[in-house]
């Protein structure tokens, strides 16, 4: 039996556990599970690696994305430059790091992209916005990270002005507001700014449409939520895990 996972803490959320086990019931790939592993502290992870012999691969989520990479052995080059990973494959003793987020988000996002979705802003800076980060830089778009407070790096949302808004017409979010169960709650930007030419993307799936998204919605602006990128993000884990 070949054994595929999920770590992260809480995950009570997880869509993955769902999406494996229809995903081999419907292909009739046999002699394979996949579960969810919550482990409250990614120390745990070298005690869960022994109780688990058969593990070929798992997903990493909230909030290991980063702190799991001093337990591997390699980072494939992306996962290198983005200092993050969600997927390991254990192969011939070695665990290796791969980041599949970059993968679904790009695939789920340029569909969307118009001319003038050409200065991004990235609401949070977490393992998700590293994700974020490296498919921009790739495609070129120059982008302004977010956070609750300003730093070199960063902006506050306290100084999204007119001007910003109206410039960076592409707006990700990928920090936890508004996921199930608090779903009213939403990222601090000035909303009324908002217009049709703006594209908002949010890293949450559930609920479908978060309040982030809504709120664009209702002014105009083009919306997409998680869901596409985890199915993507997804398949590429599997790929990674099946490949000789």
């Amino acid at each position: 039996m070949k054994v595929y996972g999920l770590i992260g803490y809480p995950l009570s959320h997880s869509f993955s556990k769902g999406f494996f086990a229809e995903k081999f019931s419907r292909e009739g790939i046999q002699e394979c599970i996949y579960d969810s592993f919550p482990i409250p502290a990614i120390d745990e992870l070298p005690a869960l690696l022994a109780q688990q012999p058969e593990l070929q691969g798992l997903n990493v989520t909230i909030p290991y994305k980063e702190v799991v990479i001093p337990y591997l052995d390699e980072l494939s080059p992306a996962a290198t430059q983005m200092k993050a990973v969600n997927c390991i494959h254990f192969k011939d003793g070695r665990k290796i790091g791969y980041n599949t987020d970059a993968i679904g988000f790009r695939r789920s996002l340029e569909p969307l992209l118009k001319p003038h979705h050409n200065k991004a802003l990235i609401l949070g800076t977490g393992g998700a916005a590293k994700a974020v980060q490296f498919v921009l830089e790739s495609l070129h778009i120059p982008y302004k990270l977010v956070s609750r407070q300003a730093s070199a790096d960063t902006i506050s949302y306290e100084q999204l002005d007119t001007d910003t808004m109206a410039s960076h017409t592409l707006i990700i979010n990928t920090t936890p507001l508004g996921m199930y169960p608090n779903v009213t709650a939403a990222p601090a930007i000035p909303y009324d700014q908002l217009t049709d030419r703006h594209l908002l993307y949010d890293l949450i799936y559930n609920p479908a449409v978060t309040t982030f998204l809504q709120k664009g919605a209702d002014r105009g602006a083009t919306i997409k939520n998680g869901h596409e990128m985890l199915i993507l993000q997804a398949e590429a884990s599997w790929e990674i895990w099946n490949q000789q």
